[in-house]
């Protein structure tokens, strides 16, 4: 699989260096240039960039899972808030990113200038000496990735490779370097909920001025989460979403929710006998539905939080929810048998 991986990567890369060619032959190239390939794309942490187990990783062991028949789902978060679209982390090994700078400094179509200010870079001590071969080992260059090419900001990691020993923390000039904030992020990115529609009672067709209870299965809407680590740097970051709230919305004006604002504390309580006609998360429909039905949304709002490394206390991260969307039908009828 390695070998197969970095077969890939080289081809990759092959084609970033048709577009660099292109470009050299159409600007004329600085001798103190560090014009770069660019970001790398794809791969990442999942195992299909070179140094897979150097990169980003994830531990889902906690992450939700599908039941009762219904798939494991991401969160949606609340407003425009959205994960890194790029960012750098360990990438390269000294030999790799000798392998690739050469390999790409051997094109006929790539400007010497430029060629020679790489190297100087690299390989010349200004400020590298080739590509730190004498600390194989002991660190890794690090370089932007780029999980979705063309994404909103996926251009934003354009600087060329950096070296960052083992333990060490990285520069903090470059964007979105790997830090505990930008793992719980990327962590965050990674969470999946369960899914599923709420409980309702009576069950079946609702009755005209019967109230309706409705909660969701705590068994199946538990706190979930996953953790994003760099094995070499003693780095990671928790990120965890809780079920803290569900908002039912009958969309009908003829129904009127409990409580008024439609704003349940956490995710709603089972009907029993001897509860009583008020539900403490539920609604009342006060109109049939005709021949037609009602669509009724319950959304469960997810407080997400992260703790990591030099981070013990729970920070804050946009809320998340998730929204079943159900059909009801309600009759004129006087009881219901619950």
């Amino acid at each position: 699989m390695p070998a197969l991986i970095r077969r890939l990567r080289r081809t990759a890369l092959a084609a970033s260096t048709a577009v660099l060619a292109t470009a050299l032959l159409q600007a004329p190239a600085s001798a103190g240039g560090l014009g770069d390939l660019g970001p790398s794309v794809g791969g990442g942490g999942d195992g299909a960039n070179i140094t897979a187990t150097a990169g980003v990783q994830y531990n889902k062991s906690n992450n939700g899972t599908p039941s009762s028949g219904h798939p494991a789902g991401p969160l949606k978060p609340v407003g425009n808030w959205k994960p890194p679209a790029c960012w750098y982390e360990p990438y390269y090994t000294p030999a790799q990113l000798k392998a690739e700078r050469e390999g790409v400094w051997a094109q006929p179509s790539v400007g010497n200038e430029w060629v020679v200010g790489q190297r100087d870079h690299y390989v010349n001590g200004q400020p590298y000496t080739d590509f730190n071969m004498d600390k194989t080992g002991k660190g890794y260059w690090w370089y932007g990735y780029v999980p979705n090419p063309g994404a909103p900001g996926w251009d934003q990691c354009q600087d060329p490779p950096f070296w960052v020993d083992k333990g060490d923390t990285p520069p903090a000039a470059h964007h979105n370097v790997i830090t505990p904030e930008v793992l719980a992020e990327l962590a965050y990115n990674q969470i999946l909920i369960p899914t599923g529609d709420a409980t309702i009672n009576p069950a079946g067709d609702q009755g005209v001025n019967i109230p309706t209870w409705v909660w969701m299965d705590p068994t199946v809407f538990h706190p979930v989460s996953v953790t994003a680590y760099l094995p070499d740097y003693n780095v990671s970051a928790t990120t965890t979403a809780k079920p803290v709230g569900i908002r039912i919305e009958p969309h009908t004006p003829y129904a009127q929710t409990y409580p008024a604002s439609g704003n349940c504390a956490g995710t709603g309580r089972a009907w029993k006998p001897g509860a009583g006609n008020v539900p403490p998360c539920g609604v009342v429909f006060l109109k049939d539905s005709g021949n037609g039905t009602y669509t009724m949304d319950v959304t469960v709002r997810w407080q997400i939080s992260w703790t990591g490394t030099g981070h013990p206390n729970p920070t804050a991260l946009p809320t998340g929810t998730f929204t079943s969307h159900q059909t009801v039908t309600v009759r004129e009828i006087q009881s219901v048998n619950r």
